[in-house]
């Protein structure tokens, strides 16, 4: 695909960024993607490699058809690589922005040069698509009768949603915060998706005739009960919501939150939904963030707008080795090397293999931290304090994001009786069925916390096996 030797001819070549100093006083997206023509010199590296680990199980989870748009693109094929992109991704503008690429590690000339800038690809073919006028509503042609519930309106949620009103049912999404979107619109800083890219495809929803009930929560405002005898099926999308908890003396303190508490409220800021003196804010205070995942960088991006004082992220796992290099030292595989992202490169204080002993406060409220240094050794890695590391951090705000455990296990979950796993997620008897007939379960609340592509590959996988359900 693409063209013969555009990988010898063109060197790879990513997005613009905004100044630092420029885009951190406000809260837009700040990358510009390249001109047309470059983007069609990038399709053209492809290589028709022959066997394209790209979309292989080492990369796309969407299985996305990747050299056949890199290939539309080089030949100035726009419209039709967006029919290709759509066959596969209900939501490329979401992933397109927010997904790690785990493509590209995989692309074959990550053997020994720098793979195609897949992901960018995507997000041009799909911007121009809107652009364009070519991303239009698809209603069903005609109608099934049965009614399908789905819980949860974050990326697995809204993709079932999707599939299954295009199949002809009845679909109505409950949401129980004020707005669609779920993770999309509450966890995610505009500086990395601003919301009207939410709006726009939510509209094509509607206009489809997806129903949205947000401000709804299961068992609470609607009870089971009264989904079962109104639903043929029912869809729990609801993501893995319960956050790691930091266990140490202190931790009741004022100022220490959980990260999604303090991205949620932050974004309501944005949106106009909350104000500046409601929220948890960070300006002028020495803002600690624990956990070194894409959740802690987005809290350091933020707290960095907010106007921090200063920004420290810790993380209890080693340092990963620093890798300067183009290729993937771990090729097709997912390498574990050390990621720098946007909001680190903003102003951001890193440390590894740091444990968090005790906090300290006054008057109520957390002043100082105390923390060891770790020794990692041993297979499996045994971490091990290292005599005489002790140190102190003065702080005012700290920010827990040490990932998820599992789906929350509220009325919604215990009023169904579902079976769970040994991790606590929703466990299934095949074909995303849950232990309670006609009930479903897909994305973070089946698998626990994992990526966006692989919540709308099992937002589609589980709307094809609710259709066969109701088909049966």
């Amino acid at each position: 695909m693409g063209k013969a030797t555009g990988f010898l001819e063109y060197k790879r070549q990513m997005y613009r960024e905004l100044p630092v100093e420029e885009r951190i006083k406000n809260y837009k997206e700040f990358i510009i993607l390249p001109e047309k023509e470059i983007i069609q010199e990038q399709g053209a590296r492809c290589m028709d490699c022959g066997i394209p680990f790209c979309h292989s199980s080492y990369g796309c989870p969407l299985q996305n058809l990747i050299p056949e748009w890199n290939d539309l693109i080089y030949r100035d094929q726009w419209q039709e690589a967006y029919q290709r992109l759509q066959m596969t991704n209900n939501f490329p503008e979401f992933t397109g922005r927010l997904c790690p690429a785990p493509c590209e590690t995989a692309c074959t000339l990550s053997i020994n040069d720098a793979p195609v800038t897949i992901k960018q690809i995507e997000l041009a073919i799909i911007e121009r698509a809107f652009a364009e006028g070519w991303v239009q509503p698809k209603p069903p042609l005609y109608l099934s009768g049965r009614k399908i519930a789905i819980i949860g309106s974050g990326p697995a949620g809204l993709a079932a949603a999707q599939q299954l009103r295009r199949f002809g049912h009845e679909v109505t999404v409950y949401e129980k915060a004020p707005k669609i979107g779920g993770l999309l619109r509450y966890g995610i800083p505009d500086f990395k998706m601003e919301k009207h890219i939410l709006e726009r495809r939510l509209q094509q929803m509607a206009a489809e005739g997806v129903q949205f009930e947000p401000n709804t929560e299961i068992g609470l405002d609607i009870s089971v009960r009264y989904l079962r005898k109104s639903f043929d099926a029912i869809l729990i999308a609801t993501g893995a919501g319960q956050p790691r908890d930091l266990p140490v003396e202190g931790r009741q303190l004022q100022g220490i939150h959980f990260a999604m508490e303090y991205l949620t409220q932050s974004n309501q800021f944005v949106d106009g939904l909350r104000r500046k003196e409601d929220c948890i804010w960070a300006e002028g205070k020495n803002v600690l963030v624990i956990g070194g995942g894409d959740t802690g960088s987005d809290c350091v991006g933020t707290a960095i707008r907010q106007g921090a004082k200063k920004v420290y992220q810790f993380e209890i796992l080693p340092k990963p080795p620093e890798w300067k290099k183009s290729w993937n030292p771990n090729w097709p595989m997912w390498p574990n090397i050390l990621r720098t992202s946007s909001s680190h490169r903003e102003g951001c204080q890193r440390e590894w293999s740091v444990l968090t002993k005790r906090f300290e406060g006054k008057d109520g409220k957390v002043v100082k931290g105390h923390f060891c240094r770790l020794e990692w050794s041993g297979n499996p890695p045994q971490m091990k304090e290292i005599p005489g590391s002790a140190f102190e951090l003065e702080v005012d705000l700290v920010l827990l994001a040490m990932g998820f455990l599992h789906v929350q296990h509220g009325p919604l979950i215990n009023d169904l009786k579902l079976e769970l796993d040994e991790r606590g997620n929703v466990k299934t008897t095949g074909d995303y069925q849950t232990s309670a007939k006609g009930v479903f379960v897909a994305g973070d609340a089946n698998t626990g916390a994992s990526l966006i592509v692989r919540a709308i590959f099992h937002g589609r996988q589980a709307a094809e096996a609710i259709n066969a359900y109701l088909e049966g």
